[in-house]
Formats: structure tokens, sequence, C-alpha cells
């Protein structure tokens, strides 16, 4: 968050050397509101998630001819959203002045993160609602506790992925999909982390 300003300013000067995908349309969707199938409001999600997954779509033919992706968490109470909104927008200008940068930065000192007991206990789960060309699907991916004990598990089986299995052609800055996509996938379920298709499909 502290480096915004340089992060778009990169994002548009890599625009300016990426070709386009032809014939092909990728859109970003970022409106809160609420949705009717899930009886809760939706308020963007600011993680990076969105920007690889329009990535991988726009290098790859197999996202489809018109492709729009939304990534949003979904709350039932009002306050809830505005209050996270509002502590966004809090941590992200705060993290833009240096002094309470470091104060920010010194809340949370390495090491001091949860124990292992607390990670046991934690879990995750993202559900994906995709249409396109006339049918519905509802997908899900779950796993243990997300900020540690899943993360190095994702990044212990890329490194593997890599290394180990035969992967198609790529060189230069790509995303996950693009470098290994399903054999990742395949990883990740013999490592327990689950992905399910709930209806449809």
């Amino acid at each position: 968050m502290s480096r915004a300003r340089q992060t778009l300013a990169a994002a548009k000067q890599r625009r300016t050397k990426e070709q386009r995908p032809a014939g092909r349309r990728i859109h970003g969707e970022t409106k809160p509101g609420y949705d009717r199938e899930l009886k809760k409001l939706v308020v963007p999600l600011p993680t990076i998630d969105p920007q690889i997954v329009l990535r991988s779509a726009a290098a790859l033919d197999r996202y489809g001819p018109d492709f729009t992706y939304g990534h949003y968490a979904a709350v039932r109470n009002p306050l809830v959203a505005v209050g996270g909104v509002a502590a966004v927008g809090g941590v992200l200008v705060a993290s833009q002045i240096p002094p309470l940068r470091r104060k920010l930065v010194g809340m949370r000192p390495p090491g001091t993160g949860p124990s292992e007991a607390q990670r046991a206990k934690a879990w995750f789960k993202v559900t994906f609602h995709g249409e396109g060309g006339g049918k519905k699907v509802v997908t899900a991916v779950s796993g243990g506790d997300p900020g540690y004990t899943e993360t190095a598990k994702m990044l212990a089986e890329s490194a593997l992925c890599l290394a180990l299995d035969e992967l198609p052609a790529t060189a230069g800055q790509v995303t996950t999909a693009t470098a290994m996509g399903p054999a990742l996938r395949e990883r990740l379920v013999r490592a327990g982390m689950r992905f399910d298709v709930v209806s449809g499909g």
C-alpha cells in the first residue's frame, strides 16, 4: 500500500508494452452492491488477486472471448461493510505518511505472528460464481490457515512444480495459471487443499 503510486505507474508502463488480446474483451469489475443470490452486500476486496486473474485471462484463450472478473467480500451488516472500507482507506492513507507508516510496520514486528495452536484453528474458503454460455457454476477453494500454513504450502508446491513438472514454454513475468495451470492445482490437492464444484458445471 505504501507504494501505491509506484505500483500504478509500473502497471501503466507495462500496459504500453503488452499486446492486447486480439478479438477478446477482458474487464475488471469493482462495483459494490447487493447480491440477491447470496442475500448479502458485496464490497470489492482490496487484494492483488483481480490483477493476476485478469492478466491470466488476457494471456490465455481458454478464458473466452468476453471475460469479466470481480473479487468481493460478502457481508450481512451494512455497518461492517462501511467499517471495512473505512479501515482499509485509513491504512492506505496512513501508509503514505512516513511516521505513520513506521508506526503501522512496528505494530507487528517479525516473529510475532499467530501461534501454532491459533494457526491450527484458522481456515479459508473462497467461493467463485461463474456464468457463461447460458450456464452457471459455483466452485469453492478451501484450506487451512491462509496467512502462514497454506501460503507456505503454495510457495513450496509452486517451486516443486516449476522444477519437476512438464509445463508449457513461457518466459518473462507470467502468472501461475500461465506458467503452471492444472499441474499446480493437482499438487495443491495432493497437499490437502480442496477445489470443489458446489453446483452447476
